[in-house]
């Protein structure tokens, strides 16, 4: 599956963004979907996942309450709506596609099959 990451950019601290992620060239609702940024000079780190129909979803701990994932299987899109945005929220933001998962393994860079191209979100103060 091929995946195009879009919606970055530039925005003030507490600001919004809303990130899309398309998906082309097998069935999009077979894959739990996953966001994971990576900062300049850091790993690159799990922010949310959600799992095939849309009805369980994952985050780290440092977006919980701000950050909202959905899928729409019909649009073979994953959307991450961003909210409260802080300067450290700053990275470039990658969408990636998995086979399979856990509430555990989501988590990890090593489960996901396919990864878009990134995202650039710069959060200003």
């Amino acid at each position: 599956v091929q995946l195009q990451a879009s919606g970055g950019g530039l925005v003030q601290a507490g600001g919004s963004l809303r990130l899309s992620c398309a998906a082309s060239g097998r069935t999009f609702s077979n894959y739990a979907m996953g966001w994971f940024r990576q900062a300049p000079g850091k790993e690159r780190e799990f922010v949310t996942a959600i799992r095939l129909s849309g009805g369980n979803a994952y985050y780290a701990d440092s977006v919980k309450g701000r950050f909202t994932v959905s899928r729409d299987n019909a649009k073979n899109t994953m959307y991450l709506q961003m909210n409260s945005l802080k300067p450290e929220d700053t990275a470039v933001y990658y969408c990636a596609a998995a086979d399979m998962g856990t509430i555990s393994t989501l988590r990890r860079t090593s489960t996901y099959n396919y990864w878009g191209q990134g995202t650039l979100v710069t959060v200003s103060s």
